[in-house]
């Protein structure tokens, strides 16, 4: 038995995820840098003020930064936690330190720098906003930090010169925009593969149901036909439940796709009787439902015909071809062919089942329907849909 087995990523965006790790880490060392240069630094220079008011509380919050830096990164990297509330309590620990500048620092100096922690760190916030949540998401926080930050500096004056919020809307947008441009083809990508496999399982189904069930009932069928009787009575039943059965496997067969395609060979082989062989390519043919759902009735009115016209001992024989803008089954039985002049006498008579059930319905497919026949040759249709 043929067993599909489909495994696709939960999280398209997880490397996203990663790799933005490995910028908080390097952010976390640049914080660091700026807080030994800013505990040592004079503001304004040569004024003898240092930069800080209260030095070990700042280094109280670098540890606080590390520490949490550490930890999320470890969370979003390999999601040991639900992202969500990470997001959530990252916006609050970067409003806090933010905060925090005009408690630790002299207003002579936060006034002519950055305000804590450095604008490369807060970054990190905007980033995690951007992949859970999208661009928009991710540009109102980045907004949102580079006005705070403004605020804080009591520099607002500055918001349109200032280069903060570009950068940081910038990323928040870009980010977001990714992220949702990857989830989406992640989707697109499990539902394709989804129907595949849904397509070899029914494949599957079909060909067991043909070759056991089908194939007895069709026998059924014609040795009742032959005896008469009751047996004829049986033989009526079990044809009728033969029909029931090879509907269902058709419209089973029926597999909506991304483009709200069906897949062709698994609605011809459930429509095929027992006596005609089948070849097509190993791959799933897909046409539109509705391409799908008319050419399946060509077939069905040719091995009508055949079934009819070509003798009780007349095979049929399928070939499906793909070639990629068009798509050609070929159905010819080995029968004594159609006698000249009777497709045209059968016109004259009110007969449409050429006319309008083969080479009509193929005209309104913008197909065509070839035909070849002969003593010798048998029947031929030879039958194009392109894919336009």
């Amino acid at each position: 038995m043929e067993r599909v087995v489909v495994q696709i990523d939960a999280d398209a965006t997880l490397p996203f995820w990663r790799g933005a790790q490995v910028f908080r880490f390097a952010s976390v060392a640049y914080a660091i840098g700026a807080q030994i240069v800013s505990v040592r630094a004079q503001a304004p220079p040569g004024s003898g003020v240092a930069a800080y008011s209260h030095p070990l509380i700042s280094w109280l919050l670098i540890a606080l930064l590390v520490i949490w830096s550490g930890v999320s990164g470890l969370v979003y990297a390999f999601e040991l936690l639900p992202r969500p509330p990470m997001v959530i309590v990252e916006l609050v620990i970067t409003v806090l330190l933010i905060a925090s500048t005009v408690w630790v620092v002299r207003p002579e100096y936060f006034h002519h720098h950055q305000s804590l922690p450095s604008t490369f760190w807060i970054t990190n916030a905007v980033v995690s906003v951007a992949l859970l949540w999208g661009p928009i998401a991710g540009g109102a926080a980045g907004v949102g930090f580079s006005l705070l930050s403004l605020g804080i500096e009591q520099q607002m004056h500055n918001f349109v010169t200032d280069a903060t919020t570009p950068i940081l809307l910038t990323v928040g947008v870009t980010l977001g925009i990714g992220a949702r441009i990857v989830s989406r083809a992640q989707q697109e990508l499990s539902a394709a593969v989804r129907m595949q496999a849904a397509t070899k399982e029914r494949e599957r189904l079909a060909r067991e149901v043909h070759d056991g069930a089908l194939q007895v009932l069709a026998l059924m069928r014609r040795r009742g036909a032959d005896l008469g009787g009751d047996a004829e009575e049986l033989g009526r039943l079990a044809g009728e439940q033969e029909e029931a059965l090879r509907m269902l496997i058709s419209e089973q067969a029926a597999i909506p796709g991304i483009d709200e395609s069906t897949e062709l060979r698994s609605r011809l082989q459930a429509v095929l009787p027992a006596s005609a062989a089948f070849s097509g390519p190993a791959e799933p043919v897909y046409l539109s439902s509705a391409a799908v759902t008319e050419l399946v009735a060509v077939v069905r009115t040719i091995l009508d015909n055949v079934d009819r016209h070509a003798g009780a001992d007349a095979r049929a024989f399928l070939l499906l071809e793909d070639l990629g803008d068009e798509v050609v089954l070929t159905v010819r039985d080995d029968g004594p062919g159609i006698p000249e002049g009777r497709l045209e006498a059968a016109l004259e008579e009110g007969r449409m089942g050429v006319s309008k059930s083969i080479r009509g319905r193929m005209n309104e497919l913008g197909g065509e329907a070839l035909l070849e026949t002969g003593p010798d040759i048998g029947t031929e249709w030879e039958l194009h849909v392109p894919r336009n």
